[in-house]
């Protein structure tokens, strides 16, 4: 078997381009004159494949080489771009079974082969006929009348079979008017390209702006390459049929490219959607990963918070802790308009955002995911919990009272929540408590605004290295 690469290799350029029937005819991407890619969210991409041919008048068997390993056979559509040109598409086959040596010794199951051995004493090479029996987890042939397992020595087959081919193709049968050169085009729905956006944001040192860079990340991993393409991509959710269309996990990528930042892109509307068009064509081979910018923005404004978020579940009973501990979230907010040096529609991706120490160097200081965000949405960031800001919450008074139809319970409720400050200036926390059911502030120590029919909201200031205590009763009716 350790020969077996090499002897193999032969065979194949012996009978290259990997064998079919004599009267096929062949296009591969040397005859390629166009590629458009487009490329949406879910693992899909819209391939436009367009190539110089010279047909038969009549029936042909045309081999469509360098098509995408990943192409989804029942999508594509291939005619011809020449108005007086007719074509006709009989039959099709795609052939992505490729060529390797276990595979060749799968196609030659239950068929004769011969093995090469030399001897170690005489130098003689020795032919034998064998049958091959069984490939799985190894190698079973029937030599003469005995059952060798893993047998030594070179393999030689006749041929390479018809459907098994060194890189993917589409096979078709086909009719066509005319005789002379013209300019077909293929079209096909494939998986393994897809695209993601990914941001960097960088803080200014009072976290009130931040500068704002957008990436492309593409890969593909579809087994084939797409030379000077002109790239497009869909941001939006697209409506797929799953059983027809599962992705292949694929875990090896072999390099990564990095676009200069002047490859504009250019966006669009697109049905319910947004089509950004890379404004210059690209090479994106296979096995590969590649980033082109999509924005840049600077002295973005921006809104920071500090968020104490509290849950429903303690209105409707007692509850006896002395005192919980509850993180304080950090956010920070920008709008996605012209007026913030931005203003365009923004696709899903994860924003990571960094803020300079005070050696002026770069420091990572969260991240979060954004959904697609059109044209003057706010965009909101959790990039942690806050150190230096905490909170302690307990429950001071729990009772049942009389309720009113058409409610069948009431219950009043007090609660103390403790805010520490141990910056070296004031801060404002936003403290934002859901209440359920019908529900009545009764008393407070802070005025709150009720933001939503079930939440109440408070805005407490804390001195510097100092604390402040938010107290307030509520009845609750269910």
């Amino acid at each position: 078997m350790k020969s077996l690469l090499p002897l193999i290799a032969f065979s194949t350029t012996l009978l290259s381009p990997v064998l079919a029937s004599d009267n096929e005819q062949r296009t591969t991407l040397d005859d390629q004159t166009s590629v458009a890619v487009t490329i949406y969210n879910e693992n899909l991409a819209l391939i436009k494949d367009q190539r110089k041919v010279t047909l038969n008048k009549g029936l042909n068997h045309l081999a469509f080489r360098g098509v995408s390993a990943r192409m989804r056979p029942e999508t594509a559509l291939l005619r011809s771009l020449n108005p007086r040109n007719k074509l006709q598409v009989l039959e099709q086959n795609f052939d992505f079974d490729l060529l390797t040596p276990q595979k060749l010794l799968e196609k030659y199951t239950g068929k004769q082969i011969q093995i090469a051995t030399i001897n170690p004493v005489t130098g003689i090479e020795i032919i034998e006929d064998a049958i091959v029996l069984s490939t799985n987890s190894g190698v079973t042939v029937k030599i003469g009348n005995k059952i060798v397992t893993n047998p030594r020595g070179e393999y030689i087959f006749n041929n390479v079979p018809d459907n098994l081919r060194d890189q993917p193709t589409l096979v078709t049968q086909l009719t066509s008017s005319s005789d002379q050169q013209q300019t077909i085009e293929l079209g096909y729905l494939t998986g393994g390209l897809s695209w993601k956006a990914d941001y960097v944001a960088e803080l200014n040192s009072d976290d009130s702006q931040l500068d704002l860079t957008g990436w492309i990340t593409l890969t593909n991993q579809s087994g084939t390459s797409y030379n000077h393409a002109k790239l497009q991509l869909v941001a939006g959710d697209v409506n797929q049929v799953r059983p027809q269309f599962q992705a292949r996990s694929v875990t090896k990528i072999a390099r990564m490219e990095m676009v200069e930042m002047d490859s504009a892109v250019a966006e669009e509307s697109l049905f319910e959607y947004h089509l950004y068009s890379l404004q210059r064509p690209t090479n994106l081979a296979d096995k590969q990963t590649k980033q082109v910018a999509l924005l840049s923005a600077t002295s973005v404004p921006v809104t920071k918070q500090f968020l104490l978020q509290g849950n429903n579940y303690y209105y409707r009973s007692s509850y006896g802790q002395l005192g919980q501990k509850i993180k304080i979230g950090v956010f920070v907010e920008f709008n996605n308009s012209e007026q913030a040096k931005l203003g365009m529609p923004i696709p899903k991706g994860i924003v990571r955002v960094y803020k300079n120490d005070s050696k002026g160097n770069a420091q990572f200081v969260g991240e979060d995911g954004i959904d697609h965000t059109p044209k003057n949405e706010d965009i909101r960031l959790k990039l942690g919990d806050a150190f230096d800001i905490t909170a302690n919450k307990k429950q001071t008074n729990f009772k049942k009272v009389a309720h009113y139809k058409p409610h069948n319970v009431a219950y009043e409720s007090s609660y103390q929540i403790e805010l520490k400050n141990a910056k070296s200036e004031p801060v404002t926390v936003t403290v934002r408590e859901p209440v359920p059911g019908e529900w009545k502030m009764i008393k407070e120590s802070h005025p709150h605004q009720q933001v939503a029919s079930g939440t109440a909201e408070w805005q407490i200031t804390i001195p510097a290295e100092s604390s402040e205590t938010l107290r307030y009763r509520v009845l609750v009716q269910y």
